[in-house]
């Protein structure tokens, strides 16, 4: 496997994030630069630099002589992710439903039977597609900064998303939770959009902090 040299850097990055964000790089686990530099065939400069970025965006973190590991997944920092998302993303979120066009309804609404699709067929996809559906409701509130750092908690999210799926039958209740968020924020709702993201968001935060304790 190769890759293209034209925008290398960001190609590993979103390639390794891929790779933590899926599980199958564990957490703890070690990235193997000789053997990813060796797959991909490039050198291990771009690698280190893709590497340091996924440090910075809190996925990896380094040790000296030692390389870059995946962070664990811990209560404080679901916690501390969770209530960020609570305080930024239900007002970003009505904002979306007030502004949206009727493309980037289509796009909602096809995102959302993806996700449906890849739930279905119990997926590796649940976890990018849940995030890919609530970046469908917010990025057409024109407000891209809040956008930006609120994909960045996403990413951070998507493993404590994976972890909270793991109970049978709570995907279908999140889905669930989905269709009644894109029905309000199609019908520009902007109060029971707002309503049902804190919601989801507080019932997702609370069912996840049952496992991580009982994990411990």
């Amino acid at each position: 496997m190769s890759l293209v040299i034209r925008n290398l850097s960001d190609q590993l990055v979103d390639l390794v994030r891929e790779r933590i964000l899926s599980g199958r790089v564990p957490p703890d686990g070690p990235i193997r630069q000789d053997a990813l530099a060796a797959e991909l065939g490039i050198s291990k400069i771009p690698l280190r630099e893709a590497l340091a970025r996924l440090e910075q965006e809190g996925l990896l973190k380094s040790q000296a002589n030692r390389g870059f590991f995946v962070r664990s997944l811990n209560r404080v920092e679901a916690d501390e992710v969770y209530a960020l998302r609570l305080k930024l993303e239900p007002d970003v979120m009505a904002l979306a439903a007030e502004r949206a066009d009727e493309a980037e309804h289509q796009a909602a609404i096809n995102t959302l039977a993806t996700l449906y699709q890849v739930t279905d067929e119990g997926g590796d996809g649940v976890g990018a597609f849940n995030r890919a559906f609530h970046m469908a409701l917010l990025r057409p509130s024109n407000q891209p900064l809040s956008v930006n750092i609120l994909e960045r908690l996403h990413i951070l999210s998507e493993r404590y998303v994976r972890k909270h799926l793991e109970p049978l039958g709570r995907d279908e209740r999140a889905n669930d939770e989905h269709r009644e968020m894109l029905d309000a924020w199609l019908a520009r709702d902007s109060q029971l959009i707002r309503e049902l993201t804190v919601a989801h968001i507080r019932k997702t935060m609370d069912d996840l902090m049952v496992q991580l304790d009982a994990d411990d």
